[in-house]
């Protein structure tokens, strides 16, 4: 099992003027305790159960670039991009930038989007549930399109591209890996099985249900079930003093034997730098077996 860090909290001590040098100290004790890759939130503002939406929040694009700078192994993506905040083909474009200054170490996480508060209250486009689903399709259609040799138009219901062009490509080839968030058992999964190299499902007592019906939508799509990474968004409490270390490493077990591959989540407390070298010291080397 490989273990991932998502940060979706950047109210640190120090405030914002801090926040650059932090955030890279984080970022590099990640990759030196042996983190497999390293997410942000596509959020513009602080999401309910995490804080008040006054709370610091940084843009998810920009944010990877400056960690592109900061690492050297991790990989790099958001948990997960909100397909409606931009237009597909700005999108493959961003994530082909990060690859290719990254060294080959970019993403694309993407879903349907959900927050709408933060939306319209930055006036960002936020249509209908069906719609944003039928968006997130075609934005994967085009990605893909754009990560191919073919470089011709795309017409899609919701989406026209006169060119598809990409230069340059990604290092990541065939393209950058896929990464659908969400476990809606009817279009996300299914989605998953069609188009993506990896799902990200919540930790949660349904995680060996939602991943039965994904094998089922893969015997539907003809797609080889092992071909699909298993993440699962989880969240990392050790204790102030590490007490809750063994539990971890008990629980992320668990998840192994149900087939999960990589176990990505927040650190609680990642900010203080001490949890981080927790799990370097102990949680790491104990599930790489796994």
């Amino acid at each position: 099992m490989r273990v991932g860090l998502h940060i979706p909290d950047f109210t640190w001590e120090g405030g914002p003027a801090a926040l650059r040098v932090r955030l890279a100290e984080v970022a590099r004790l990640a990759e030196q305790a042996g983190f497999d890759r390293i997410s942000v939130m596509d959020h513009v503002w602080q999401i309910g159960h995490l804080g008040p939406p006054e709370n610091e929040m940084l843009e998810a694009y920009t944010t990877l670039g400056y960690l592109a700078g900061k690492t050297e192994r991790v990989k790099l993506l958001t948990v997960v991009t909100a397909v409606v905040y931009r237009d597909p083909g700005l999108l493959a474009k961003a994530v082909t930038t990060l690859d290719v200054l990254s060294g080959g170490r970019a993403m694309l996480g993407i879903g349907a989007a959900w927050n709408e508060e933060e939306a319209r209250g930055l006036g960002l486009f936020f249509p209908s549930t069906v719609e944003r689903f039928e968006r997130l399709e075609e934005a994967l259609q085009i990605c893909r399109q754009m990560w191919s040799d073919n470089d011709g138009p795309f017409e899609g219901k919701n989406y026209r591209l006169n060119r598809t062009l990409n230069s340059p490509q990604s290092l990541s080839r065939p393209h950058p890996p896929i990464l659908i968030g969400g476990a809606g058992e009817k279009k996300t999964l299914r989605l998953v099985a069609r188009y993506a190299d990896a799902c990200n499902i919540f930790d949660s007592p349904e995680l060996a249900h939602k991943l039965d019906v994904l094998r089922e939508h893969c015997t539907a799509e003809g797609r080889d079930y092992a071909d699909i990474e298993k993440t699962v968004q989880t969240r990392f409490d050790l204790g102030e003093r590490g007490e809750r270390v063994r539990e971890t490493i008990e629980h992320l077990h668990q998840l192994a034997e149900l087939g999960v591959q990589v176990a990505h989540g927040t650190v609680v407390g990642a900010g203080s730098l001490r949890p981080l070298e927790l799990m370097a010291e102990q949680v790491i080397p104990a599930v790489s077996g796994f």
